[in-house]
């Protein structure tokens, strides 16, 4: 699984998905600054790139969730990726919104999901964890089972450790941000110098440079 981590990470540094400045740090929507940000829609203007992500999904599923049914896309980034996992698989297809729809049905899951059914999740990025599984709450609170979650990267915060296990959510990644800052040191993209102040920002990024 590490040479994927690692040859999944050189493609997200080769497309600038991921960008590292942590002396120009980005501000995210929950208002932390940040020295790194991760764009992984990117990936999906990239053919040979996103059949890449598309297959180690794939492998994934087949070899940890072989029961399952459906496969569910977190809105928005991972809507079409998971499209694309779940055609090579033959499996039907959902996608969950952030919250339920202003109008009309007002749904929240778009789709038809069986509520019997065995879903395996599919995001994009996972930061705190808490979208992610606010988009696995809605899936159990239908009724069908969520067997676990595939992502492409995680910043692997503690705190997102401790939400997925306090979910009992199992997530399994393509990359992830210890593997992200070697990767970064080897081919020159991040100096030894930086690789510290990466790696506080990662322990306490609620606070990182206030």
């Amino acid at each position: 699984m590490k040479s994927t981590e690692i040859e999944v990470t050189k493609k997200l540094l080769e497309i600038n998905t991921i960008k590292i400045q942590p002396e120009n740090p980005f501000t995210w929507a929950s208002g932390w600054n940040s020295p790194i940000y991760c764009d992984n829609r990117k990936t999906l203007s990239y053919p040979a790139i996103r059949t890449y992500i598309r297959d180690r999904f794939v492998d994934i599923i087949k070899e940890k969730y072989p029961e399952a049914e459906v496969i569910a896309g977190v809105a928005t980034g991972a809507i079409a990726i998971g499209a694309l996992v779940a055609d090579v698989l033959g499996l039907p297809f959902v996608y969950v919104r952030a919250k339920p729809k202003g109008h009309g049905l007002e749904n929240m899951i778009e789709g038809d999901l069986d509520s019997t059914k065995k879903v395996v999740m599919v995001e994009d990025l996972v930061s705190t964890g808490i979208s992610s599984l606010k988009a696995t709450e809605a899936v159990r609170n239908y009724g069908a089972d969520v067997i676990g979650m595939v992502a492409i990267f995680t910043y692997n915060f503690p705190i997102a450790k401790e939400n997925f296990e306090k979910a009992n959510v199992n997530l399994t990644t393509l990359s992830n941000y210890h593997i992200l800052i070697d990767t970064a040191v080897e081919i020159g993209e991040v100096t030894a110098d930086q690789v510290d102040t990466l790696m506080r920002w990662r322990e306490a990024p609620e606070v990182w440079g206030k």
